[in-house]
C-alpha cells in the first residue's frame, strides 16, 4: 500500500478491503484507491517489484475530478505489514486505510491488554503509534471489506447526490464548525441555494435508508 502511495502521483487515498495470505509473504489483496487523476493500474503496479495485478474495476464517480479503482493484486509483503501486525495479536482489523501518507486503522480486540499488546508492538516495529479513541462495544464488526460499501453507496447515490455530497465534504460543510455554507455550495456549483438543500436531504435521506431501511 506505502509503495503504491508514492507511485501514483495525486492519490487521495488507499484502503484494504480484503486480504488473503497465500505463502512466504505473498497476499491477495483488495484494495480501493481514490485518485485526483486517472491512473492506470496496469502501469503503475508494473513499476512495483513484487506486485502483480489479478484484475481492476472503475467504481462511477459523479465527479471528473476522482477516479475510484478497486484492484486485486498479489503482492509479496515484506515485514513488517500492518495487517500482519495486527493479525499476529489475533485482533480483527475493521479498517485500513492509507490517506496523506498515515495508516488509520480500526481494529477491534477482546480487551484493554489485548490492545496494548497490539499499540507496543505497532509502535516497535514502525516507530509510531497515535491512539485517535477507543470505544466499548460487544459487536467487534466485519473484518475489513468496508470497500463493499463505497460501491454500494455509489451505484445508489444519483450523480447529483454524489456531486452535491463530495462537494459539500471536501468544503468542509460536515466539519464543526462549518467550513462552509450552503450559499457556498450554490456557488461552487452554480446551482439555487435551494437545490443544494434539497439534493443534500435527498442524498442524506437515501443514505439513511441504506442503514435503516425505507420508513413505513
Amino acid at each position: 500500500m506505502a509503495t503504491l502511495h508514492r507511485e501514483l502521483d495525486d492519490v487521495r487515498s488507499i484502503e484494504l478491503d480484503n486480504a488473503f495470505y497465500v505463502e512466504d509473504g505473498t497476499w491477495i489483496e483488495s484494495l480501493t484507491v481514490a485518485s485526483n487523476t486517472e491512473f492506470d493500474p496496469e502501469t503503475v503496479l508494473a513499476g512495483i517489484s513484487g506486485v502483480s495485478l489479478f484484475y481492476s474495476s472503475e467504481i462511477p464517480t459523479a465527479s471528473d475530478d476522482l477516479e475510484i479503482r478497486r484492484l486485486t493484486i498479489l503482492a509479496n509483503e515484506s515485514y513488517p505489514y500492518i495487517l500482519s501486525l495486527i493479525l499476529r495479536q489475533e485482533a480483527i482489523p475493521n479498517r485500513i486505510v492509507l490517506q496523506n501518507n498515515v495508516f488509520e486503522v480500526v481494529a477491534t480486540t477482546r480487551d484493554w491488554d489485548q490492545f496494548r499488546s497490539m499499540a507496543d508492538e505497532i509502535q516497535e516495529t514502525l516507530g509510531e503509534f497515535e491512539l485517535v479513541s477507543v470505544t466499548q462495544n460487544e459487536d467487534p464488526g466485519e473484518p475489513l471489506d468496508s470497500g463493499r460499501l463505497t460501491e454500494v453507496l455509489v451505484s445508489k447515490l444519483t450523480d447529483d447526490q454524489l456531486m452535491i455530497l463530495e462537494t459539500a465534504y471536501t468544503h468542509g460543510y460536515f466539519d464543526v464548525p462549518r467550513g462552509a455554507s450552503e450559499t457556498d455550495l450554490a456557488d461552487e456549483l452554480d446551482i439555487t441555494q435551494s437545490t443544494v438543500n434539497e439534493r443534500l436531504r435527498t442524498a442524506e435521506r437515501t443514505l439513511l435508508e441504506l442503514i435503516y431501511g425505507p420508513r413505513e
